[in-house]
């Protein structure tokens, strides 16, 4: 079996924004173990409206190219990292819909998370595993959460991920469960696959 592609999806598209630093991190610590291969995907590249389609691509594929586009690219992939923060007690509006764009392409794949900003993006996180189950992912247990203190303290004032290595647990955490799920998942896929062929 090859080795699954993670995607590590960024869930905000606004200037300034802290998701490309936590992607870079994750991204780095994911590939540095040699069982998976990552692939940061932004969803700036995927400039899609908000969910403005005849029906739900459950039934009919979106007439949207940058929402076409976006559905091959998750079709790709073996599993997500969704990086994301916390706005008003939730998800960014720009990853719900990225989410709502997509169906088929999510099915028996896992989710893991980061999460930053207040609570380390936890009520985010929260919203995002209903959102993945809905969508047939698996979501993992184990993730990560970039609190207050630390949020800040990269985000202004000038520390990294270096100064944080309290973080590294829960990373390694995280990506050992989303190792397995992703490999007991496309095994599972593969052999459906096999079978229906």
């Amino acid at each position: 079996m090859s080795k699954p592609r993670i995607g590590i999806v960024i869930s905000t598209t606004r200037e300034g924004r802290f998701g490309d630093k936590a992607a870079a991190w994750i991204a780095g610590l994911a590939a540095a173990r040699g069982d998976m291969e990552v692939e940061i995907v932004d969803l700036r590249e995927y400039p899609m409206p908000f969910f403005d389609e005849p029906g739900s691509p459950f039934y009919v594929p979106p007439r949207n190219e940058a929402a076409r586009r976006w559905g091959r690219k998750v079709d790709e992939l073996d599993g997500f990292i969704f990086v994301t923060a916390e706005y008003n007690h939730g998800p960014p509006a720009v990853l719900k819909n990225a989410l709502d764009y997509a169906y088929k392409e999510f099915n028996r794949k896992p989710a893991a998370f980061v999460g930053y900003g207040g609570v380390g993006g936890a009520r985010a996180v929260e919203q995002l595993r209903l959102v993945a189950v809905e969508l047939q992912m698996a979501p993992t247990k184990a993730a990560v959460h970039i609190g207050g203190a630390d949020f800040i303290g990269m985000f202004i004032q000038g520390k990294t991920f270096a100064d944080m290595p309290h973080l590294d647990p829960t990373a390694a955490a995280l990506l050992d469960e989303l190792a397995w799920w992703t490999h007991a998942l496309k095994a599972a896929r593969e052999t459906t696959t096999a079978k229906a062929a």
